[in-house]
């Protein structure tokens, strides 16, 4: 433990949550142990936070809808909670409206207290244990999370995951990202290069087609206006992306711009599919950072990972971990003040 790293608070149970700084190519990150949240992140030049977040752990714990954290062991949603590995079903815990599985469960580990296991001024690696049984998985599974930043605005985010039994995993960073610090983040343009989507039922599970974006809301393949895909009945974005049919060498998949600031992000991932949140259900009742109040759109998620429900659908990618593989998501967020 560095004796610099700053208490943030306590958990209930009195267990104390830190918060780590780190910087590097002009970003400053805080990263606090409790859900391996990116707590805050600045970029040089431009004085407001690039992610929604809270000042106070108590408000991340009443309050926050997983504002820059882990979720896993699988994230997403699972239809049903149900799934089959080698002819076992397995049943999870419906934490979702009583009929959906989302982002491993009540207990998740996006909710839990993490342990430093590394840093340095620019790096922190943090890690945690899922146990065997929890929200119904099977399996210990063992999670490292790293945050770096270095290059030219660059966050990088490293999850390596592995498991005693075969089960399913797929971690993701859930940061809610505004790129000008206003009220809301329809001043962005967005581009996903996506050919494809996943059309949702009323549970936002995918239906298992897998259905071209032309001539719809959801192509996204040049920059296009938040606000204009609003006004055309397609803001309320909480879709998986297909971005490819399997997990790939890295690659630019995702652009956002403010036209507010001029700050841009540009996504890397090793990741098929990315979620797009456009934040539309956002009531945050309490203030986040510099007083803030987080409504409607005060951010959007562009959460890369394996496509939700996967495990139940032959055609999309691979969802099972099984005992020696280690599954290892890498995504990089590239920020530039123009």
């Amino acid at each position: 433990m560095n004796a610099e790293n700053e208490l943030f608070g306590r958990m209930p149970t009195g267990e104390p949550v830190y918060r780590i700084t780190i910087s590097g190519g002009g970003l400053t990150a805080q990263v606090i142990t409790w859900g391996a949240v990116i707590q805050d992140l600045r970029l040089a030049g431009h004085p407001p936070p690039l992610v929604l977040g809270f000042e106070k752990l108590s408000d991340y714990l009443a309050h926050s809808p997983y504002f820059g954290a882990t979720p896993g062991r699988n994230s997403n949603r699972i239809g049903n909670g149900r799934f089959e590995i080698d002819g076992t079903a397995y049943q999870l815990e419906l934490n979702e409206n009583g009929v959906t599985h989302l982002h491993g469960g009540s207990d998740c580990i996006a909710k839990c207290n993490w342990q430093i296991v590394e840093q340095s001024e620019s790096h922190v690696v943090l890690r945690i244990v899922d146990p065997d049984g929890r929200a119904g998985y099977p399996g210990n599974c063992t999670i490292t999370c790293t945050y770096r930043l270095g290059g030219e605005g660059t966050l990088s985010v490293l999850y390596e995951t592995t498991s005693d039994a075969a089960t399913i995993a797929n971690v993701c960073q859930h940061s809610y990202f505004n790129l000008d610090g206003g009220e809301d983040a329809l001043g962005h343009d967005l581009m996903i290069a996506a050919d494809h989507y996943l059309p949702v039922d009323s549970r936002l599970i995918p239906t298992g087609e897998i259905r071209p974006v032309d001539g719809t809301p959801f192509d996204l393949r040049e920059m296009t206006p938040l606000r204009r895909q609003t006004d055309a009945g397609g803001g309320a974005f909480d879709h998986n992306f297909c971005l490819a049919a399997e997990r790939r060498a890295k690659s630019s998949v995702a652009r956002a711009r403010s036209l507010n600031s001029g700050v841009s992000m540009e996504v890397r991932t090793t990741e098929p599919g990315v979620q797009f949140y456009t934040g539309a259900k956002l009531d945050v009742p309490v203030p986040g950072h510099e007083g803030r109040r987080y409504g409607p759109f005060a951010g959007f998620c562009l959460e890369t990972q394996i496509w939700p429900d996967a495990v139940n659908h032959a055609a999309f990618p691979k969802a099972v971990l099984r005992p020696g593989e280690t599954l290892r998501q890498e995504t990089d967020y590239v920020f530039m003040n123009n």
